[in-house]
Parts: C-alpha cells; structure tokens; sequence
C-alpha cells in the first residue's frame, strides 16, 4: 500500500514532467502491464476532476494504466454516488490519497456565477442540481467579499469550490472519516492551470 504522502509526491513528481513535456516510461502503453492489471488494482490516488476534455488526469500527472482511480464530473461537485466512489477505492484497494482537482476558468463555476449575478431559469433541471452544488461555496465568497469581481472573483470561486468538496468528503462520510482518523487517508485539494499545466496542491496539505 502507498502512503498519501508519497502518492502525493509521485502526482507532483508527474506533474513536473508533463510541465516540462517529458513522458515517463512507466506511462506509456505497456501490453505486459494491461495484462498484470486483468488481475487486480492498486491506484495510488483517488482523483476527483472536472469533466473539462483539457484536463486528461493521467495525462496532467503523467501516470500509466492502473494508477489513478479517475472520478469527472462537471465541476468536481460532490454527490451521494461520487462520494461512493471515492468510499469504494478507498476501501477496496487500500488508496490513501484522494484529491479534489479544480482548473482555471471552470465553466461549471463560471455559470454559478453568472446565475447568482444575474438569476434566470435554467431549462435542464440536470445542469441545474450541478450548478446548486457549486452555489454554496461561491455565494459564502460573494458574502464574505461583496467587492471581488471580475477574473480574481472567478479565480477564487475556483478555489472555494475546491475546498467545499474537500469539506464534504472529509466530514460527509463516516467511513471516509474513519479512514482520516485510524488508517491515514488523506483528502487534499488542487487546481490545474490550463495556461502553464502546472497542479496547485493547496487545501488539506500536510
């Protein structure tokens, strides 16, 4: 089993490659590897990521198959089957590490935004139980400072949002909360940069 502080230092090790534009060996296809893994599992992290096709997760921490266990959704909101799923590898396969992934210039946050600066009605009540998901954490930062506006308002919704879903799996499942407490799990948050490619870890750090 890998610790969640060394999981975390091989995302930020990949990190530092896929920035520099080097591949490891270790993630490129690897046909002895596929069939290694038909046996079993053991990803070393648990990512929860926005659906967003410019943040390919393996590809932004350059890790290979069977590495990351990958959860996307529109703005990495957190939801009763999302939370299963991080309960399910965290179980299972003994995966000590899960991160809350955000990027800049979320869309999923972005419409948060602009629906709480200019309300309307949302014709998919789908995108609309994405967007109530988000709006807790932008509106506590919209209260909190009335005056942010503009790109630094976008930016620190972002990272709010993060945080909120760190929040949530950390104290919204009791065996998530076990797992913290007596066997070293740890649930961090992050944002990509979609201008430099570089993975920010700054919630929930050691």
């Amino acid at each position: 089993m890998i610790s969640a502080r060394e999981a975390l230092d091989r995302l930020r090790d990949g990190n530092r490659r896929f920035v520099a534009g080097i591949r490891s060996p270790n993630s490129l296809l690897n046909p002895s590897r596929r069939e290694e893994l038909a046996e079993g599992q053991e990803p070393l992290a648990v990512i929860l990521g926005c659906s967003d096709s410019r943040v390919p997760v393996e590809i932004v921490f350059d890790q290979g198959l069977g590495d990351l266990f990958v959860i996307r959704v529109a703005g990495n909101i957190v939801a009763p089957s999302l939370i299963g799923s991080v309960e399910f590898a965290a179980e299972k396969f003994g995966t000590r590490l899960v991160v809350i992934l955000g990027h800049s210039g979320c869309g999923a946050v972005q419409v948060t935004l602009e629906e709480l600066e200019r309300p309307s009605e949302i014709q998919s009540r789908n995108l609309r139980a994405i967007v109530d998901r988000i709006r807790p954490a932008v509106q506590e930062l919209l209260t909190n400072e009335p005056r942010l506006g503009g790109d630094d308002l976008m930016k620190r919704a972002v990272r709010a949002n993060v945080r909120m879903s760190a929040r949530q799996l950390r104290h919204g499942s009791e065996i998530l909360e076990g797992l913290i407490a007596s066997a070293g799990l740890m649930v961090v948050g992050a944002e990509y940069s979609l201008e430099s490619g570089k993975v920010e870890f700054f919630d929930g750090m050691p």
